[in-house]
């Protein structure tokens, strides 16, 4: 609140108007009024202090001053009420019909009892919440199942031609001739040595070897019979 700057007073009287009482210790600086309606009353205890151009105008009931109470220079009281002891109003300050309790202080350029302006009490509003959105529907994954298919029949391929197996003429087996079998030797009786028999080509060899001045037999013998040998 603004509050405009004192102007010094050039009235060093004092006004007294109606019913005022000042105790003899109270200190009133120049340019204070006092005044009293009818019916009405103003009292002052001792060690009051009451600054230049202070204004208490009582009415419809009696104002009191406590002891010891200070009322800054340029306040104005108004009404009927009572200033608690030591109390200390402010310079500038407005009272309407004043209760202030002792040893109370207010600040300067306060205004208190106007109760043609009632400012609405601040109503401290409940921090807004906010509106709790509703959780987010999560989208539902529907499984579209595939239409069914009948079972595919499996292609049966006819089982491949092996190529014919190219067939080898089957050439016999080319044994070596077989050499004339030596004469079998007829069984030994059990008992005799076995005698040998030569072919006559290795007869002949044998003879020119032991006899090389005899001639060799000029024919084979029959059915492969050896001739016996000539004594000599």
């Amino acid at each position: 609140m603004y509050v405009s700057p004192l102007q010094l007073s050039s009235n060093s009287q004092i006004f007294v108007s109606g019913d005022v009482v000042v105790d003899e210790g109270a200190t009133i600086a120049p340019g204070v009024i006092l005044q009293a309606d009818p019916d009405s009353k103003i009292s002052i205890a001792p060690g009051v202090c009451i600054g230049m151009g202070a204004i208490l105008h009582a009415r419809e009931g009696t104002l009191i001053v406590e002891a010891g109470a200070i009322l800054g220079a340029g306040v104005l009281v108004v009404g009927q009420g009572t200033i608690g002891q030591n109390a200390c109003i402010g310079a500038g300050t407005t009272l309407i019909d004043p209760k202030i309790d002792r040893m109370q202080i207010l600040p300067a350029g306060s205004l208190i009892g106007d109760n043609s302006r009632q400012v609405p009490a601040e109503t401290t509003a409940a921090p807004e919440t906010p509106a709790t959105s509703p959780p987010p529907v999560e989208p539902v994954e529907t499984s579209v199942e595939p239409p069914i298919k009948p079972p595919i029949e499996p292609i049966t391929e006819p089982p491949a031609e092996s190529p014919p197996a190219i067939e080898q003429p089957q050439t016999a087996a080319q044994t070596p001739p077989e050499a004339p079998a030596a004469a079998e030797k007829p069984a030994a009786p059990s008992g005799e040595v076995p005698t040998i028999l030569y072919g006559q080509a290795h007869i002949n060899r044998l003879l020119g070897t032991l006899f090389p001045h005899r001639q060799a037999f000029n024919s084979p013998p029959e059915n492969g019979q050896i001739p016996p040998e000539e004594s000599e």
